[in-house]
């Protein structure tokens, strides 16, 4: 078999192709990622600054030079309005309220999801009985409850977390459910061959198994928790970025509405990178993909 993998007729048999060909399948060095993420991004702001200063290239969409930059706003104002937010201290107490309400969000959404999915994994007779409800609620179009959850809960934290919580519940839940039930008979055979009790089933079999899941939802809950929180804020509230957001969107300020972007899209990157750096301590058992080619 190894003469036949030797004399291939797609490889040519030629000595080294088979390493040659891994090595161009190989993924860059993380070095080299970073300059490419670097030059994509600035490639963007270039273009950006480009199309939106007034008579650096002539319009060939607008009639006046200037609209370009009140629609999309300009690279160094946005910039500079981020400076003057946290130079100046006045972002601190909002972006303060938008990251507690997307914690809390995201912190009981995940719980109370992976909680569930546990439960209606292991116990048929539930899962059969709340199957159409949570098809039904899951299917609701949630941004609807935003309105609703700020007359029963008030304009204050409260119905922020609860809409951030419904938007994270169902990504987590179906994940974990999933999870459990992905695992294989063999192995709970084995297990139960072995003497295992359901507590020890539990522990050494379906979290393992749903705990990979779980991970692949958190990084699409981040996002969502934050979209709960400024959603909620948009709707209704006195401070958060959600807020400032909805200000400037009211005076036509569209370098502030980027500038407010911008700092949730750096705050959900952080958060995300947390995740997968808790990700990489829990699931140390997990091969990596190089070490599954090469197997």
């Amino acid at each position: 078999m190894l003469e036949a993998e030797r004399t291939d007729p797609d490889v040519g048999g030629a000595p080294g192709a088979s390493s040659a060909a891994k090595r161009t399948g190989q993924r860059p060095s993380a070095g080299r990622l970073g300059l490419y993420h670097a030059l994509l991004l600035g490639c963007v702001l270039v273009f950006w600054y480009a199309m939106t200063e007034p008579g650096l290239i002539p319009p060939f969409y607008f009639d006046d030079p200037t609209r370009a930059k009140f629609f999309f706003g300009q690279p160094l104002e946005v910039a500079k309005r981020i400076w003057s937010w946290f130079a100046g201290g006045s972002i601190y107490l909002h972006l303060g309220v938008t990251l507690i309400e997307t914690l809390l969000a995201f912190a009981i959404g995940t719980a109370l999801g992976l909680l569930l999915g546990l439960w209606l994994a292991l116990s048929p007779t539930a899962s059969t009985l709340a199957d159409p409800y949570i098809k039904a609620m899951n299917a609701m179009p949630r941004v609807i409850l935003a309105p609703i959850f700020a007359v029963w809960f008030g304009l204050g934290i409260t119905s922020k977390v609860v809409f951030g919580i419904t938007l994270v519940f169902f990504i987590v839940f179906f994940n974990v459910y999933q999870g459990v039930k992905e695992v294989s008979p063999v192995v709970l055979a084995n297990a139960r061959m072995l003497g295992a009790t359901g507590r020890q089933l539990l522990r050494y079999v379906y979290l393992p198994s749903a705990t990979s899941w779980v991970f692949s939802s958190l990084h699409t809950s981040v996002g969502l928790a934050f979209v709960g929180a400024v959603v909620g804020e948009y709707l209704g509230s006195a401070r958060g970025v959600g807020y400032l957001i909805h200000q400037a969107e009211g005076v036509f300020d569209i370098d502030t509405v980027f500038a407010g972007i911008v700092v949730l899209t750096m705050c959900a990157l952080i958060l995300d990178f947390i995740v997968t750096r808790v990700e990489g301590r829990l699931l140390v058992w997990r091969p990596r993909a190089a070490e599954t080619e090469a197997s």
